[in-house]
């Protein structure tokens, strides 16, 4: 199968080396500014894996765009519709994309495959999502993942396609749980943060059934399953999010409570505006959600709200999903 991948990224350059590691013919697209493409131009490594030489890398956007049969997009959420529309300007006759971003976007409110339809309209897209850090697959510890679709043919052939001994993939069956629960887990992975600052990380098993039933709820307000929040796409994510050394999110969170500057990517802090946005939206309670943004934009002391979050009033544990 022939494969470009738009985007060169710590994630993106995984996902090319990935993709031609497992046999497909694949190309890595980055812009020619790019200190990531620049990188791998002239060493073709990035300090984490090596290109072989059969990995093509390339500047062209309209020649990796046509050369390939499935379009896999990597950068940052909140880039996507400006990038697609860029994307649009070349022939997508027969060609299927694949986003590998977890967010959703601030302002509207949108899931990435709702983005993608509002620019490329009615083009076959997948999602694919759930933990791993690539810093632990170039050094073959396997995980599994999940591919999602509102289209079944291209989730199959691209579940089939992709899967090797290093990903095992799974089949999703909530498209908006996927994205949603995707997406939010970035959010939870900066509140974890925030305990690690405060190195109160034993609560973080509190902050994990509680994020997750919050998350489920926004999930099934939307129209999905409340049950994919337990999923890959979210709880089973939570492992490299909350506790990971190499999770973006929650190395953000931890260090805005010590008050030190961080300036890699965290999605996680425009997609809790957005989750604030669509928990108003669908009037539903999300406590933690919405004092990560409070904490965020500086209307709460940090500490005080977390200490608040967790001696909120009693009640019960669980309330029944179907009333």
């Amino acid at each position: 199968m022939k494969i470009s991948v738009l985007g060169c990224g710590r994630w993106g350059a995984f996902i090319a080396w990935y993709l031609n590691k497992i046999g497909h013919d694949t190309a890595s697209w980055g812009l020619p500014t790019s200190k990531h493409l620049i990188e791998l131009k002239n060493t073709r490594a990035n300090g984490m894996l090596t290109f072989p030489e059969s990995l093509e890398i390339t500047d062209d956007l309209e020649y990796a765009v046509g050369r390939a049969e499935v379009v896999v997009i990597s950068i940052s959420c909140q880039s996507l519709r400006s990038f697609l529309a860029d994307v649009k300007k070349y022939d997508l006759t027969g060609k299927s994309i694949v986003l590998c971003m977890k967010g959703i976007e601030e302002g509207t409110g949108k899931r990435l495959t709702e983005v993608v339809s509002d620019v490329l309209g009615d083009i076959p897209t997948a999602v694919w999502v759930g933990p791993g850090h690539p810093q632990n697959f170039v050094n073959d510890i396997p995980n599994c993942m999940v591919i999602d679709s509102a289209y079944p043919q291209l989730k199959k052939k691209l579940v089939d396609e992709f899967s090797s001994n290093l990903i095992r993939f799974y089949y999703g069956t909530d498209l908006i749980g996927s994205e949603v629960g995707a997406a939010a887990k970035n959010v939870i992975g900066i509140a974890a943060g925030f305990l690690d600052g405060f190195e109160c990380s034993s609560l973080k098993g509190a902050l994990m059934s509680r994020g997750t039933y919050e998350v489920g709820k926004l999930i099934k307000a939307m129209g999905g399953s409340e049950y994919s929040a337990y999923g890959l796409c979210h709880l089973g994510d939570y492992e490299a999010t909350l506790f990971s050394k190499y999770s973006q999110n929650r190395m953000f969170g931890e260090t805005f409570i010590r008050g030190e500057s961080y300036t890699k990517l965290a999605e996680g802090v425009a997609t809790c505006r957005a989750l604030v946005y669509l928990a108003q939206k669908y009037d539903v309670d999300m406590p933690i959600v919405n004092a990560v943004r409070a904490i965020l934009a500086g209307e709460l002391d940090a500490k005080k709200a977390l200490g608040e979050l967790f001696s909120r009033s009693i009640k019960s544990e669980f309330i029944d999903y179907n009333k």
